[in-house]
């Protein structure tokens, strides 16, 4: 099992060497200071992407976190939903890794709020 340094630095290291991702965040349980820290704890990754489409049709990359056990797309049956389908604009995995636990969604960040930081 990775320790926290391990999977951060995968985490953001995956975000670094992929065009297409302009942000990646946290949340859940693990980012509140109030919940104390323990080893069922999982990593809710959120990814800001130019476009989901890439990561929706093509899985390949969910092994860079490790051999995958089972995986939910609850936007893939609009679970919960009766909206339609806003896959273009998010969409999540909630995903059992070997030894690791998580979920990870791909959010489509609009170009209007992009910063030019060159």
């Amino acid at each position: 099992m990775r320790n926290e340094k391990e999977m951060t630095e995968l985490i953001i290291d995956f975000a670094q060497k992929n065009e297409n991702i302009r942000a990646v965040y946290m949340n859940g349980s693990r980012t509140n200071p109030n919940v104390p820290k323990d080893m069922f704890q999982d990593y809710d990754i959120v990814y800001v992407v130019t476009e989901t489409a890439a990561f929706i049709n093509d899985k390949s990359w969910i092994h860079t976190f490790g051999d995958l056990i089972m995986m939910k797309e609850p936007d893939k049956d609009n679970f919960g939903r009766e909206t339609g389908d806003n896959s273009d604009r998010s969409y999540g995995f909630l995903m059992f890794l070997q030894m690791e636990i998580g979920s990870i969604c791909v959010c489509r960040q609009k170009k209007s709020c992009w910063k030019n930081t060159k």
